[in-house]
């Protein structure tokens, strides 16, 4: 490799970098220098270079210091070429960090870790979804994306915020969406129902165009667009207003069941409500054997899916098959 592509490749790094190169390569040759001319003064050139840091620090301890007309001419020119190398270090490195914190508050930064779960939009689902994630599991990282925010929400360092429209691809590499596990698409509030829709299906698009095996959990508003969202590839499909009318519904036929129903989802927060797949022993027993039998286990069993079909409370008599998968509540 010639000087020509060394130096190129030096002004592609990063300025505090070459600065503090700069600096040191100034100071290591003025120490060098310092020995050569006095020697009796500067033992050694780690002498030499200790007297130049110390000069062009500015400290000035004194312990060592030249005493020829040569060295203190070697003392001038560092002082007037290093010690403004260390001062420019030291402001660059400072502006850096400055820069760099700032550019993590207001969503400039880019996210490098793996692992991680993309939600998009900013409202109170997102915030309840984020802090429940945090609670179950403090390993988990949550890169929140959103155009209308103006910094990130949450001083966690668990949340890295990224501002722009989540179905950019310059966003989306932002939020190294290639090695995230999982996307969480919330509805927009500030637009209407079909438009809200419309734009979570364009982001899942974008999300599952990128990476295709990305599990995507979508928030559709209106049911003309389930199908649409489907064959998008949304991997599961909330459809809010049909839940909300469904509660709106049950507290109407018997009062008081909207909190009932709430205090259930507060119980249910540890994630204690899943679906498990059926091991070998459990295949051939009746839902009635089964329920009996896991209850033991402190289990509840409430259903079973059946391919695309979940049946809660099935006829007891409901033969389990290896391929199906139960929902229960366990600890």
């Amino acid at each position: 490799m010639d000087l020509v592509h060394i130096y190129h490749r030096f002004l592609q790094w990063p300025l505090v970098f070459r600065i503090l190169v700069i600096a040191l390569l100034l100071i290591s040759t003025f120490g060098a220098a310092a020995h050569m001319v006095e020697p009796k003064t500067f033992p050694s050139i780690f002498d030499g270079v200790w007297w130049a840091i110390i000069t062009a620090s500015t400290v000035g301890y004194g312990d060592l210091y030249p005493s020829s007309t040569e060295g203190r001419m070697i003392g001038i020119l560092l002082i007037l070429a290093g010690a403004g190398f260390l001062s420019t270090y030291f402001i660059t490195l400072a502006t850096t960090a400055v820069t760099t914190q700032n550019a993590f508050l207001e969503g400039k930064a880019t996210y490098n870790g793996k692992d991680h779960i993309i939600i998009i939009g900013w409202n109170e689902r997102s915030r309840e979804i984020i802090d429940q994630l945090i609670s179950l599991d403090r390993q988990c990282f949550v890169i929140l994306i959103d155009d209308t925010l103006k910094e990130n929400p949450y001083k966690n360092h668990h949340v890295h915020f990224i501002k722009g429209k989540a179905y950019n691809d310059k966003v989306l590499k932002q939020a190294n969406i290639h090695h995230a596990s999982k996307g969480i698409i919330t509805a927009d509030q500030n637009q209407n129902e079909e438009h809200a829709d419309m734009n979570s299906i364009l982001t899942l698009l974008a999300m599952k165009g990128m990476k295709s095996n990305l599990y995507c959990v979508v928030e559709i508003l209106t049911k003309d667009q389930v199908a649409n969202a489907s064959r998008a590839g949304a991997d599961e499909i909330i459809q809010s207003n049909k839940q909300t009318s469904y509660v709106v519904m049950n507290s109407i036929i018997s009062q008081g069941m909207s909190k009932t129903i709430l205090k259930l989802l507060n119980h249910l927060r540890g994630n204690n409500l899943k679906l498990i797949p059926t091991s070998p022993e459990w295949c051939g027993k009746s839902f009635q054997e089964l329920s009996a039998f896991l209850l033991k286990k402190n289990i509840i069993l409430l259903g079973i899916k059946k391919g695309e079909y979940t049946g809660v409370n099935p006829p007891l008599g409901t033969v389990i098959h290896e391929e199906d998968e139960l929902l229960v509540i366990s600890n």
